[in-house]
This record gives C-alpha cells, structure tokens and sequence, in this order.
C-alpha cells in the first residue's frame, strides 16, 4: 500500500471558502434588488376577539386613507375592502426593497346570527380599523337570580 503525502494549505481552502461565501453573497443580493414587487390584491391581518355584549375585529391597516375603505354587509356576510396605494413622498426616492403590500384588499366574515347587523359600527385610528359587531339581546347572558321558597 502507497501513502501519497498531500501538503496542507490553509490560506488556499480559506481563499476557496472566501470565494463561495463572496458568490452567495453576491446572488442573495441581486436576487432581492431585482425581487419583482406583488401589486395587487392582498390580505391584511385581522384579530377577532370577544368583550362583553359585541365581538370586535382589527384589521391593520397602515397608511390607508380612511376614503380607501369600503365596509358593508350582504346577507350574512361582512366585506371589508379597499386599497393601499404606493405613493413616493419625494420625487428623489429610489427604493432598494419593498416588503410591505400595495394595492387593493379583500376579506370577507359570515357573520354568525347572534350579530345585530344594523348596529355595527366602526373606527380607524393609528393604522387600525375596529368594527364594533353587537350581539343580539336575546342572545347576550342572562344573570338569574335564586329565590328561597
């Protein structure tokens, strides 16, 4: 059996090392400046949450102008859309990124039938959209008080 002695060199698989990382690094960039940028629909988050006598959703909506929201009710169904519009706010801005979604949006909720449809209400303040959904009366919790006989 013949053992060939291979010299180790450091520098050279560091300078190989440094290579890859320099190429990745070079594709990762390039990759995310020239990302093409979604424009249309998108779909902001909502929280649904329950106090009191009224279920409640907020809807993040940052940078929508209050006029950009359409809010109705058809049936059972809740539809709350509009539109994000991208605007630069100096001529001189050159983007690198954009991560955050522009255009308009669509979300819809069954509403169940405990909701009293002709009281809802909402509000928009910092960025978020509150929709206020009563319950019906007959519906909410009834205390009932025990009586000695």
């Amino acid at each position: 059996m013949v053992m060939v002695h291979v010299k180790w060199e450091p520098f050279r698989e560091l300078m190989a090392m440094q290579d890859r990382m320099t190429r990745l690094f070079d594709e990762t960039l390039s990759h995310i400046w020239k990302e093409d940028v979604p424009r249309g629909a998108w779909s902001p988050p909502v929280d649904i949450l329950e106090r009191g006598n009224e279920l409640i959703l907020k809807v993040d909506l940052p940078e929508v102008s209050q006029s950009e929201i359409d809010i109705r009710v058809e049936g059972n169904t809740l539809i709350l859309q509009g539109e994000r519009r991208f605007v630069k706010e100096a001529p001189d801005e050159n983007y690198i990124q954009i991560e955050r979604h522009y255009g308009t949006f669509h979300r819809s909720f069954t509403l169940p039938n405990i909701v009293e449809q002709d009281k809802i209400k909402a509000a928009y303040k910092d960025g978020v959209l509150r929709i206020f959904l009563p319950k019906r009366k007959e519906v909410q919790p009834k205390q009932i008080t025990v009586e000695e006989h």
